[in-house]
């Protein structure tokens, strides 16, 4: 393994950092059910990946600790931060949609002189 490119290990660090983000976020924010935590770890992993370097770079210049960390930590904590900031939205952004969704659903319930159906408000 010491044979691996610097870009290489930037990679790896990435990817841990991202896989670590989406699973860390799990304890704090259950999915309702599998599809949901599987969505919502994939998108933190994409994310993680897409977005660590900038947000490594940026935490590091907001904390001032940039000359104290390695290009892979700072791409590990970018990721990770990304991660579970996209698997928070995510998830957070879920939850509102589908209150928003049942209460539309119970609003046309109980109002029975209503013509519209209830599909059309999902």
């Amino acid at each position: 393994m010491t044979n691996w490119s610097e870009a290489a290990w930037i990679l790896v660090a990435k990817a841990a950092g991202a896989i670590a983000g989406s699973a860390v976020s799990l304890a704090y924010m259950l999915p309702r059910d599998k599809g949901e935590a599987a969505i919502r770890f994939i998108v933190g992993i994409v994310c993680g990946l897409a977005f660590g370097g900038a947000a490594g770079v940026k935490i590091a210049a907001e904390l001032d600790i940039r000359g104290q960390l390695g290009d892979g930590e700072l791409m590990l904590m970018g990721a990770a931060a990304a991660s579970l900031a996209a698997w928070t939205a995510l998830g957070v952004f879920a939850r509102i949609t589908a209150r928003m969704g049942e209460s539309k659903s119970a609003e046309i319930a109980s109002n029975p002189s209503d013509k519209r159906d209830i599909a059309d408000a999902k």
